[in-house]
């Protein structure tokens, strides 16, 4: 099964970028597409926009914008985590 692509806002000292990285990585997520935004500020003023959001991690998973890092694990508590990874294969 395909996965979708999984966009991660991030900074390099951020516990939740990691508790995150973990939870995807437990449920078969082998690449993450990682934006460092301490590295960048353009990127950073980017995600606010995007997600009118200021903290990492900023999570999308193909176009959908999951959240936060409880966010994510709200998702895959409630069970549309693993429907959202999954795509069939084109």
């Amino acid at each position: 099964m395909a996965m979708n692509r999984v966009t991660m806002y991030t900074t390099e000292v951020c516990p939740f970028c990691v508790r995150a990285k973990a939870l995807l990585a437990k449920r078969g997520v082998t690449e993450i597409d990682e934006i460092r935004i301490d590295r960048d500020a353009e990127a950073r003023q980017r995600m606010m926009q995007i997600t009118g959001r200021r903290t990492v991690p900023q999570i999308f998973i193909g176009e959908t914008h999951v959240g936060g890092c409880d966010d994510l694990f709200e998702l895959d508590q409630d069970g549309g985590l693993m429907p959202l990874l999954q795509r069939a294969a084109a």
